[in-house]
């Protein structure tokens, strides 16, 4: 099996289902798995898919599934709101989010105008904040999102103590053993 063959199995045991496009790991954490993973903006269907980085790390997904629980997304769409400077950079993070997507499509289809292609910013939003979980994937791959960079603040890097998908008789498959580190954990 290849690293991308692997990378693909471990992608879909993370996400719990199979991938709908061949798929990039932008980064990994502690234990070498895919944190987050590079989808392109046309899947195998011909669908068109907004969401160009997709967060697969089971830690960070559930840490930031708690923060929107909690009004997250409400949150910080408010200090956005309050801040000017906050608002423009956010503006620059979907300006740049949409830019790059649109440069990813294959050759032809931003020309043709095609009406099936992804639009708007970060997670395909039309502005604003819509997910945090995109938002933080795409700080995550490197780039500059003000809204991801402040989760990543509060949930740190994702760092287990045991792998989420692990090698069990030889078949990759979820590893029963995962548990989530406590907040605490002195690895943030």
């Amino acid at each position: 099996m290849t690293e991308g063959e692997r990378d693909s199995e471990v992608l879909a045991l993370q996400i719990g289902r199979p991938l709908r496009a061949a798929s990039k790991v932008l980064c990994r954490c502690n234990l070498g798995l895919p944190v987050v993973a590079e989808v392109p903006p046309i899947l195998d269907t011909g669908e068109p898919f907004p969401t160009r980085y997709w967060l697969t790390c089971p830690l960070a997904h559930r840490r930031i599934a708690r923060i929107e629980g909690e009004g997250g997304v409400r949150a910080a769409q408010a200090k956005v709101d309050a801040d000017p400077k906050l608002s423009k950079a956010l503006e620059a993070a979907h300006a740049r989010y949409a830019r790059d997507r649109e440069a990813q499509l294959p050759r032809g289809t931003a020309r043709r105008g095609a009406q099936h292609r992804p639009s708007g910013g970060v997670g395909g939003s039309s502005g604003g904040v819509k997910c945090l979980h995109a938002h933080y994937a795409d700080f995550a791959a490197g780039n500059d999102n003000p809204i991801g960079r402040d989760l990543h603040g509060v949930i740190g890097e994702p760092s287990c103590h045991a792998p989420c998908v692990a090698s069990i008789d030889g078949k990759l498959q979820r590893n029963p053993d995962w548990r989530e580190p406590p907040d605490d954990d002195d690895s943030r």
